[in-house]
């Protein structure tokens, strides 16, 4: 069996932005950011108090109380995100086709949220037991397994992390698994739930979060903000998504991957280009021929900066052609889902024919010289585009996207 062209026939999404497809690419389309004070806890004893959590959630309009407790708030993420991605797509599972479908997930964190209880009744409370479903609430895998039971899929399933490239490196083995015969659909994505006071700790010390709010690319950038949510798509193959009549957002035609094999925290221009110059390649594109980037642009010092450059030794004078935009700017740094919301928006972007935004941008930085797409969306006829994942520990991933016509 020869390669396969790969195409996407369902979107799911739960973040700040709304808690569906819908409200989510409303808000980036009409650049409405998602940050704001952070309501899940006491934020008085940290140095910032914003974030992007999943504004008005509650787990009683998604699952049975019974149920929910099974379920940490991340892998419920994870969980509603596919639910609506099956139900867009209008996939049906038949016995095969359950048994050669893959669910491959990307999380940076896992169950912190029941982490953070369970070790502080452990440590502060001098509980001697905890509960029995701890380890099923943490473990990483909880949302693909979730998945994997709500819809009785059987075929390959497991879940990646490696930061903040989680969700694009599992994106990109689904997409590979699909395109070489190996599977006939994927359900893929990532989730994340970083809002625990030890998560949030762990973060301020650090020092790369913003008191305010999320400027990518803008001379007085002060940080990234964190944000929450999930983001989950149906990929398949093309003549199977035609023979069913489904309705097709985009198709995906390539993935890198590279290592910066340098610092732990520090990104590397060299390391982010070879990731985009492996996506080209494997999707048999020139340079020329991207009409879009979605940055991974945190709005650090460091990565933005970092990022440009790599941009702009991969393209070249067509860097001045190329709208790159940062939505981190309204849905907030996702850690290990990112990679899949901004896939999403990138999708979105294609079949809408519309680039999101970088919302809160103010003063341009003459190290980041870029089209950067400030606050306020753009019509394009971009054919392709990229979605770029640089990650703590120098782990680079790129997804590459074209419109479906």
């Amino acid at each position: 069996m020869g390669a396969r062209r790969v195409v996407v026939t369902g979107l799911g999404v739960i973040s700040a932005l709304g808690q569906n497809a819908a409200e989510f690419w409303t808000a980036l389309r009409e650049c409405r950011s998602g940050i704001g004070p952070i309501d899940l806890l006491d934020c008085t004893n940290l140095r910032f108090r914003n974030g992007a959590q999943v504004w008005g959630y509650n787990p009683d309009r998604y699952f049975e109380p019974k149920a929910a407790a099974f379920l940490d708030r991340f892998a419920q993420f994870g969980v509603i995100a596919a639910r609506e991605a099956v139900r867009h797509s209008g996939i049906e599972f038949c016995a095969a086709l359950r048994a050669r479908t893959a669910i491959i997930t990307g999380s940076c964190t896992g169950g912190q949220t029941f982490e953070d209880t369970a070790f502080r009744s452990i440590y502060r409370d001098g509980a001697n037991r905890l509960p029995p479903l701890t380890i099923p609430l943490i473990m990483a895998n909880a949302a693909t397994s979730s998945i994997s039971m709500e819809l009785g899929i059987t075929g390959p399933a497991y879940t990646i992390s490696t930061a903040c490239s989680s969700a694009s490196h599992a994106i990109g083995n689904a997409f590979w698994l699909v395109r070489n015969g190996m599977c006939d659909a994927a359900i893929t994505g990532g989730c994340e739930a970083p809002f625990s006071f030890g998560i949030l700790k762990a973060w301020e010390a650090i020092r790369v979060v913003s008191p305010d709010t999320c400027r990518p690319f803008s001379k007085d950038r002060r940080g990234m903000v964190l944000g929450e949510g999930g983001a989950m798509m149906v990929i398949e193959p093309l003549e199977a998504a035609l023979a069913r009549g489904a309705t097709i957002h985009a198709e995906i035609v390539g993935f890198g991957m590279s290592s910066d094999a340098s610092h732990i925290t520090q990104p590397s221009a060299d390391g982010a280009a070879k990731a985009i110059r492996a996506a080209l390649a494997d999707a048999g594109l020139e340079p020329e021929q991207i009409g879009y980037i979605n940055a991974h642009g945190t709005g650090t010092d460091v990565n933005d900066v970092t990022e440009a450059a790599a941009i702009r030794s991969v393209f070249g004078k067509h860097t001045e052609r190329l709208p790159v935009s940062s939505t981190k700017s309204m849905h907030g740094h996702a850690l290990g889902a990112a990679g899949a919301l901004e896939a999403l928006a990138t999708v979105m972007a294609l079949r809408e024919g519309i680039l999101p935004p970088t919302a809160n941008f103010t003063t341009p930085d003459p190290r980041c010289d870029l089209d950067v797409v400030p606050n306020q969306a753009r019509a394009t006829q971009a054919e392709f585009a990229l979605s770029n994942s640089f990650a703590f520990g120098g782990l680079n991933a790129v997804l590459a996207f074209r419109k479906f016509v």
